[in-house]
């Protein structure tokens, strides 16, 4: 049974592959795209995927990794018709760190509990790595805030970390006061930049995930101010028409409701 579903997944794995080749050799717009003019497509792919994994809806998942396992074999395309690599290189690639960094599983290593496994993972890892920087890896197009917290938690690896919440709450007070007293866009900039880092260090401190704390808030931001366009329509009024001190007594009601 199990030999019959992986000839299955084997054989329609090619017809991708084989669709994907037929598309770059007769679809106009297919045979025209570019690694560089198709990159953004992977990042909005990955985030519809990552929606449809939070609302735990089976349905847009299977669509949703469809689409992301489109990119990857479409990357790997365009960079076989330049003559680079294949889709294969690319899955033996894969299969290569696999078996090198679960030494547990196909080796002789032993590893009893997920967090010895993350240990493991992380020492294998660094070995590769030997001679570069710690925060070497870290990509630059990832959301900032998720790469703030990657990059003090590599940090903190070798103890250069706050110890103290009242720390890091004095960090941020401290880095406020700065912003006060920039005087140029450029230091208003660099000085809130400032600021958000610290506030990162606050949610990485304390256990809370600023991404995800950021999101909700957002989430909560539009359902208030849903409410205040809901409000407004009861009373046939226009946004526009509403004084700011009347949207906000709206804001202040969709608060006290929970929204």
């Amino acid at each position: 049974m199990e030999d019959k579903i992986c000839r299955e997944e084997g054989e329609n794995f090619q017809k991708l592959v084989d669709i994907v080749a037929k598309l770059r050799k007769e679809c106009p717009w297919d045979r025209e795209q570019t690694n560089q003019s198709i990159k953004n497509n992977l990042i909005e792919e990955a985030y519809e995927l990552l929606e449809a994994i939070e609302e735990n809806n089976d349905e847009a998942m299977i669509e949703e990794l469809g689409d992301v396992l489109l990119q990857v074999v479409f990357h790997s395309k365009i960079k076989k018709d330049e003559g680079a690599f294949d889709i294969n290189d690319v899955i033996k690639h894969l299969i290569e760190k696999l078996i090198r960094r679960h030494p547990h599983v196909f080796g002789e290593e032993k590893a009893r509990s997920a967090e010895e496994v993350l240990k493991q993972w992380h020492k294998i890892k660094q070995k590769e790595k030997e001679g570069k920087s710690i925060l070497d890896g870290i990509p630059k197009r990832m959301p900032a805030l998720i790469r703030a917290v990657k990059v003090q938690d590599r940090m903190k690896k070798v103890g250069f970390d706050w110890t103290k919440l009242e720390q890091v709450l004095d960090k941020i007070q401290e880095e406020i006061e700065e912003f006060k007293q920039a005087k140029s866009k450029d230091e208003l900039k660099h000085e809130l930049g400032d600021i958000l880092i610290a506030v990162t260090n606050l949610g990485r401190l304390t256990g809370i995930d600023p991404e995800e704390a950021l999101h909700e808030a957002i989430d909560r931001t539009i359902r208030r101010f849903q409410y205040i366009e809901e409000k407004a329509e009861k009373e046939n009024k226009k946004l526009e028409e509403m004084s700011l001190d009347e949207m906000d007594r709206i804001w202040e009601e969709a608060k006290s409701k929970g929204l």
